[in-house]
């Protein structure tokens, strides 16, 4: 073993200047010889011509000194924008006597300003400097995404990098808001700015916010909630399960440089924490759809062009997702016949049409429309064997009651969500009974869906609950009062997220955020999506029926973290398009000055 590392490590922030100059001259262990055993037996000396006097008694050799080979301590200097949290997390690490690669112990040094120039940490005998930055290519030890947010009802979705970059000096269109840490930490990637005034506490930031409209605050990426709405930065949202950190402009990170950095970053990981505060293999995107329901104009335009032709614009997006729900009105019966019929009210979808669900990615189907036995008992068996032969799960309906209002388990990257749908409408031919198909009443099983909800909620091993009712259809994007009501009534007994999927018009959206933010209600981060609109349906009759909004949900490390409404614009009767930027801002104009006053 060294008696010192073998070449000093440098941490360093993610910038292409190197923060101190690593290679220094290795100084060289000394080898020890073996040492020999002391023996009892004096040892005569070589023959001379002299007399030797006769020895009095058994000599005692002189101890043998042995070398020690205790390793120096490791200085380890603290730079650009190192919180004064993490200062206090190393030096008690140093104190406990965190083992190092060498052995040895380390101590930590500095920082002097929150920004030490690099010739500062070349000044220093340093072993590791830890600072952080925004781009190199040194050994990543930890990385920090932060994200541009604003209250969830604000209109626009994206902000530029040099809009940004612009507040951070003070000549952008409005000011810059975030705490002094996460302030701290954006200098290593954005440099010094004397021009942002931090806030003292996170739960300030939404009313600052939502006090002036020009407003953006920045919030790291774990520590996001429903209550904010994230703006893209050039296009990039780090909401999106396809979203790369590299040139992100706030995306910032602690790099270690020279040989055996690795080891060096292995024994400071404990002191360090999580290596990122985003972790996609702990990320899942949701996706949640309004009506479906491929049948009359619909099945004509799918007859003609093809069976995804509904799916042919968004398919892309929505098969992105990592979970794609669907909640499908009608049952599927081989050979559907078409009937084009104004008013036809008996539905169903032939087993081609499947195709233009397949082409959006349906891992789930909620069933808790009012026409699943529309075809009769016979119909909605038939259906649910389709599904069944799909290998495609389904929750909402079933062969009986207990099946129709069990809840759907699912997992993905460690997440586990439980879904459950209810038909709270009629007719009551729709509904399920104890021995035969249908949706599950809701109404008829409320006290036992409330209380699975608690149930579910309180179980350790559930993350999420979501719940979707097909409730009373208006055109209209206000909620009725009812509606408040019994949807806050599943929120207050745990449900994440509440989705009404039987309106034919987008609604509006409730969040909720955190204690955090200053918002406690309803037990934590959650969403209730009051009306979704049309997803395949044929209602070209008016600008209301024709737009419809699309649910993405993140989840991230077991909580909702933020909740995205995608915009679309149905065409041909059959298609949904993508709304333009002008339509968008309608549309959301229209289900924001709709939401219900807060309690």
């Amino acid at each position: 073993m060294r008696s010192r590392l073998a070449t000093r490590f440098c941490i360093v922030g993610l910038l292409a200047m190197a923060l101190c100059a690593c290679a220094s001259p290795t100084p060289q262990a000394t080898t020890l010889p073996p040492l020999e055993e002391a023996t009892t037996e004096a040892t005569a000396p070589p023959p001379t011509t002299a007399p030797t006097a006769e020895p009095t008694g058994t000599p005692v050799p002189s101890p043998t000194a042995v070398p020690t080979n205790t390793p120096e301590p490791v200085v380890l200097g603290l730079g650009m924008g190192v919180s004064f949290g993490l200062r206090q997390t190393l030096e008690a690490a140093a104190e406990d006597g965190l083992p190092l690669p060498n052995g040895g112990a380390f101590q930590v040094i500095g920082p002097e300003s929150s920004f030490w120039p690099p010739t500062r940490l070349e000044a220093q005998a340093l072993d590791a400097a830890l600072a952080l930055a925004a781009e190199g290519e040194a050994l990543l030890v930890q990385e920090r995404v932060y994200a541009a947010v604003v209250p969830f009802d604000a209109i626009g979705d994206e902000i530029s990098r040099a809009e940004l970059e612009a507040r951070w000096r003070g000549e952008g269109a409005g000011p810059l808001l975030a705490t002094a840490d996460v302030l701290d930490e954006l200098r290593a990637a954005m440099g010094e700015s004397s021009q942002v005034e931090p806030i003292e506490e996170a739960a300030q930031l939404l009313g600052r916010l939502q006090a002036d409209p020009t407003a953006v605050g920045i919030l790291p990426y774990d520590a996001l909630a429903p209550r904010f709405k994230v703006l893209a930065i050039d296009g990039r949202n780090p909401l999106s399960n396809r979203f790369e950190a590299e040139g992100y402009p706030l995306a910032i990170g602690l790099t270690m440089e020279g040989e055996g950095a690795a080891e060096m970053a292995d024994a400071l990981a404990p002191a360090l924490g999580e290596a990122t505060n985003r972790d996609a293999s702990r990320l899942t995107q949701l996706v949640m759809t309004g009506v479906t329901a491929m049948t009359r104009l619909t099945a004509h335009r799918m007859e003609l062009y093809g069976y995804d032709y509904p799916a042919r614009i968004i398919a892309e997006e929505l098969s992105a997702a990592d979970i794609t729900h669907v909640s499908n009105e009608v049952p599927f019966i081989d050979g559907c016949v078409l009937n084009t019929t104004a008013g036809n009210l008996t539905m169903c979808s032939d087993y081609p049409y499947w195709e233009a669900l397949e082409a959006i990615g349906t891992d789930i189907v909620g069933l808790s429309g009012n026409h699943v036995n529309d075809f009769g008992r016979a119909g909605a068996l038939e259906s649910l064997a389709y599904y069944e032969q799909l290998g495609v799960p389904v929750y909402g309906s079933g062969r009986n009651l207990e099946e129709a209002c069990a809840s759907l388990l699912y997992e993905h990257n460690g997440n586990r969500i439980a879904f459950i749908a209810a038909l709270a409408f009629e007719p009551q031919f729709a509904w399920a009974t104890e021995d035969q198909p249908g949706a599950c009443p809701y109404y008829q099983e409320q006290e036992r869906i409330l209380t699975m909800v608690r149930e579910l909620s309180a179980d350790p091993e559930i993350d999420l609950v979501a719940i979707e009712l097909q409730y009373l259809e208006t055109y209209n994007p206000f909620p009725t009062d009812q509606q408040v009501i019994e949807f806050r009534e599943l929120r207050e007994a745990g449900a994440d997220i509440v989705t009404g999927v039987q309106s034919h018009v987008p609604q509006s959206w409730e969040p909720y955020g955190s204690a955090m933010y200053g918002d406690d209600e309803g037990g934590g981060p959650g969403i209730i999506v009051y009306g979704l609109g049309n997803l395949f349906f044929d209602q070209m009759w008016s600008w209301e029926t024709r737009t419809g909004l699309i649910a993405r949900h993140t989840i991230y490390q077991g909580r909702l973290l933020s909740s995205e409404i995608l915009t679309t614009v149905l065409e041909d009767y059959a298609q949904p398009r993508w709304a333009t930027p002008e339509e968008r801002a309608g549309i959301l104009e229209s289900i924001h000055g709709a939401a219900p006053p807060r309690p």
